[in-house]
């Protein structure tokens, strides 16, 4: 173990926060950007989940519970890693995380199918 004042002084060098605040400086630009883009396509899975909901004869009262469904798909979408049947089964977990919190399994299955286009996992 290296010496703690020494620890000390290079944790105090690294976190500087005039240096964090330049590198967050040239970093912000491409970072609005990109939280515009996320924004943009969570907006647009919100209004599918909407319109499916719709379709559905969905209470309003209970769409808050199934957009939070839709935003874990989305975020389950977005992970880079996870795909095809791996995607199905985690898709399917979250089901029925939220099936057993009293949403209709039915539903569910229609906004996984129809706003993100993930079938059912092959049993």
């Amino acid at each position: 173990m290296s010496d703690p004042v020494k620890r000390v002084q290079s944790w105090a060098v690294k976190y500087n926060t005039e240096r964090v605040k330049a590198t967050l400086d040239d970093l912000r630009p491409a970072m609005i950007e990109r939280y515009k883009a996320a924004v943009a396509q969570l907006y647009a899975i919100e209004m599918k989940t909407k319109e499916t909901l719709n379709m559905h004869g969905v209470s309003t009262i209970l769409i808050v519970p199934y957009l939070n469904f839709s935003r874990q798909l989305y975020k389950l979408s977005r992970q880079q890693f996870i795909s095809g049947e791996t995607m199905k089964l985690a898709a399917k977990v979250l089901l029925d995380k939220w099936s057993d919190r009293g949403l209709d399994p039915d539903v569910l299955a229609a906004i996984r199918t129809e706003v993100f286009d993930i079938a059912a996992p092959t049993p």
